[in-house]
């Protein structure tokens, strides 16, 4: 039941008018760099396989199956599934295996599964692609629109750039790339964690570690970009030719807030269904539901996929940064609880 004032928005006016003024300023920010603004469809037809971001099933009056229960046809007929994405990254690099050249996109993205002070389901993501930019040419760009959009503030701001196993021996004296997984099993008890109960692995240990502990230390005075990822972690990225243990990956932190995730991005075909298949086979150990591969994005790069580095940035976390909100409530209208 409505408690009667939940039609009401949950950022006020000025907060309104300064979200659009900080579109403005990105927009204005790549065109002057002479980057294409484009516009993909927030309905796709796979999602992504990731076992960390959970996507939301889309149905339609006329799609034939009605029963949750028969989840591929109904009468012989094949079911259509589609998805809300979570990222508009698979459509924006069929784009760029099109030949778009350099393109970004602000776009609303829905990932399930997540609420709280920094969390919502549907929120707003800023993605670019940059054609021949290396991972610290992108960190130099992203640096420089975040500084645009947070304004005379990030003057107090430094600016770092440390390796993810800096940051695990800086703030947790534990080496990421090295230690046993009995260390990380430790140290995760320390923290109140349990994680051998759930038949934890590796890199879900580094991950709770990363979010429970080594994440929110980061940037409490900077801007601070961490990369070199352990090579588990690549994801789309491509590993580091001078080192096969880390991927060519980065995360941006300030003030304990994750920001931005960027890649140099993995142009092989074969190299990128083999990590999906992965994935797949843990979202299965998991109890996660799997889904079918998104061919389309494959065919792409075995089309060619240019060499570029790309990154994903939260807008709704950099605007409360701008505007030191405390929730990312106060700077987007209608939380999912009011849509």
């Amino acid at each position: 039941m409505n408690s009667g004032n939940d039609w009401r928005p949950t950022a006020s006016r000025a907060m309104l008018e300064r979200r659009a003024a900080a579109f403005a300023q990105v927009r204005a920010f790549f065109a002057e760099r002479g980057v294409l603004e484009v516009d993909t469809p927030v309905i796709v037809n796979a999602p992504v396989s990731d076992v960390h971001i959970h996507s939301a099933e889309v149905r339609f009056p006329d799609d034939p199956v009605t029963s949750p229960e028969d989840s591929s046809t109904a009468a012989g007929v094949p079911r259509a599934r589609f998805f809300l994405h979570t990222s508009p990254e698979f459509a924006m690099k069929r784009l760029l295996a099109a030949g778009s050249g350099d393109i970004y996109q602000i776009c609303h993205v829905a990932r399930g599964l997540e609420r709280g002070r920094y969390h919502n389901a549907e929120f707003t993501l800023i993605e670019w692609y940059r054609l021949g930019f290396t991972l610290e040419a992108l960190m130099d760009e992203v640096e420089a629109l975040v500084r645009a959009v947070i304004g005379p503030a990030a003057r107090a701001l430094a600016s770092e750039r440390i390796t993810y196993q800096q940051a695990f021996l800086r703030e947790a004296g534990i080496d990421p790339l090295a230690c046993p997984d009995e260390e990380l099993v430790r140290a995760a008890r320390e923290l109140g964690f349990e994680p051998h109960s759930t038949g934890a692995a590796r890199d879900e240990l580094l991950e709770l570690l990363m979010g429970a502990k080594i994440g929110p230390r980061l940037g409490q005075q900077a801007l601070t970009f961490v990369h070199r990822y352990p090579a588990s972690q690549a994801a789309l990225a491509r590993l580091d030719p001078n080192d096969a243990r880390c991927a060519l990956r980065f995360e941006l932190y300030c003030k304990g807030i994750e920001l931005a995730n960027g890649f140099h991005e993995l142009a092989s075909a074969q190299e990128q269904r083999t990590r999906f298949e992965a994935d797949l086979a843990e979202r299965a150990r998991r109890g996660l539901p799997t889904y079918s591969l998104d061919e389309r994005l494959l065919a792409a790069l075995e089309s060619g996929l240019p060499e570029c580095s790309g990154v994903a940035l939260g807008f709704d976390r950099l605007l409360m940064l701008a505007a030191d909100a405390q929730h990312i409530d106060d700077v987007i209208p209608f939380p999912t609880e009011r849509a």
